[in-house]
Formats: C-alpha cells, sequence, structure tokens
C-alpha cells in the first residue's frame, strides 16, 4: 500500500489507520486516493496552520468528518473519550487522523494502545517518540508520571 511521506509527520499505523499534521486540500484528495474514506481531526480550527475550511473541503471530497477539538494546553479525558468512541465506531474503515503537528495524535495514540487497544504500548510510544515527548499536561494526560513537570519536547530539536 502507497503512503504519502510529503504531509508533515506522516505515519502509517495500520493498513486501516494513519495520521499526520496538517493536510493541505491536494493532500486531502490523495488520502482520498489512498482509500480513507473517515477523518479525524484533532487539531481546533483556530490553530495557526489549520485549513479556513476542512469540513468543507472534505464533503466536496466525499469524506467522512469527525471533529474532536483538542486544546493543547488542556487535553481532556472527554476529548480522549470522544476520540476513542470515534475510532471504535469505525471498524474496518480506511481513517485518517490528524491535528496540526501530529504531537496530540500520537499522545492520544499511546493512551489507547496503554488501555490495551490498537497498536502495541512499545509501537505507539515508538510512533509518539519519533515526534516528540510529552511533558507537563500531556504527560500527566497519557500517565507518564516521570515527565511531569518536564517541558515538551520535540524529534530532532532537543533530543
Amino acid at each position: 500500500m502507497r503512503d504519502l511521506p510529503n504531509i508533515l509527520n506522516w505515519r502509517r499505523l495500520t493498513e486501516l489507520i494513519t495520521s499526520s499534521g496538517q493536510p493541505t486540500e491536494e493532500q486531502f484528495a490523495e488520502l482520498k486516493k489512498l482509500g480513507v474514506t473517515h477523518v479525524i481531526n484533532l487539531g481546533p480550527h483556530h490553530n495557526k496552520g489549520a485549513l479556513e475550511d476542512e469540513p468543507g473541503t472534505l464533503s466536496e471530497l466525499g469524506l467522512e468528518y469527525i471533529y474532536i477539538p483538542v486544546e493543547f494546553d488542556d487535553p481532556t479525558d472527554e476529548n480522549f473519550e470522544a476520540f476513542r468512541d470515534a475510532l471504535e465506531s469505525l471498524p474496518a474503515t480506511q481513517v485518517h487522523v490528524h491535528c496540526i503537528y501530529n504531537a496530540r495524535v500520537s499522545a492520544f495514540f499511546y493512551r489507547y494502545a496503554k488501555a490495551g487497544r490498537g497498536l502495541s504500548e512499545a509501537d505507539a510510544f515508538s510512533l509518539m517518540d519519533g515526534i516528540w515527548r510529552p511533558g507537563n499536561d500531556w504527560a500527566q494526560f497519557i500517565g507518564c508520571q516521570d515527565a511531569v513537570g518536564q517541558p515538551n519536547r520535540y524529534s530532532g530539536e532537543d533530543y
């Protein structure tokens, strides 16, 4: 199966699930060609780099859109439950999950794996670690107590 490495922080998690930072309108069209039918967006529309009208773009492409806005400085259990419910409502469906950088998404998949779902915990950690190492509120959110109080660190920048 083809991948789209030109999309920021593109990752293939399984045969049916991919993730990335914010795709462009053209990249969403490429995702559709890969067979993606559903897009889950964890990045709030007001974030720098968000598309002006992502719901409209996806509607024009015939892709289903699930919007779960996660404020970067305040990830919540309710956000995670909505993510889990959305993902689990789409078995045997090609899904692309994104935010602005793939930080939120990778942390959500890591927490999902720690709950015994989806990827192995080691694979989910590797996915996340290739993008960032969460600190502060995100460390608390994913249950990494040793990183609480540490800054968020990004791969290639400070580790």
